[in-house]
């Protein structure tokens, strides 16, 4: 398992259905926020909070396509 995956996991274990998240909606994150993965970690403690932010300011249109990417 993947550090990525890893924090997919505990991420959605602790997080509502609204919150719930996918692996293309983390590189997607990543992807946004590079100065978040300057050692490529994924650690629950340092991201999930900016995780939830960007997450809860996205727009639904974006969100759903990254769902199906």
């Amino acid at each position: 398992m993947t550090k990525k995956q890893a924090f997919l996991l505990e991420h959605n274990r602790l997080s509502p259905s609204n919150l719930q998240t996918t692996l293309a909606m983390l590189t997607s994150f990543k992807k946004e926020k590079p100065a978040l993965f300057k050692d490529d970690e994924w650690s629950i403690d340092k991201l999930r909070r900016p995780f939830i932010l960007w997450l809860t300011s996205s727009t639904e249109g974006i969100l759903e396509y990254i769902k199906k990417k």
